[in-house]
């Protein structure tokens, strides 16, 4: 899948992105509504990551899905 593709179905995908980072909550995945900025930052602000480490984990679970 690519970030189009995503962005296109997000309702349908928020739950993959909701057991991949459990952290995130119902409040945070309406807020990111598809955009892969906005997930990047969540991730970061949930898990104390870096940005470059964010976006690492959401090109991995990109190539997974």
């Amino acid at each position: 899948m690519n970030w189009d593709q995503i962005q296109g179905q997000w309702k349908q995908v928020s739950g993959k992105v909701q057991q991949e980072w459990g952290k995130l909550t119902n409040d945070d995945v309406a807020v990111v509504d598809g955009n892969r900025d906005r997930l990047a930052g969540r991730i970061q602000e949930r898990y104390g990551l870096a940005k470059e480490d964010a976006e690492r984990q959401i090109d991995d679970w990109l190539q997974r899905h």
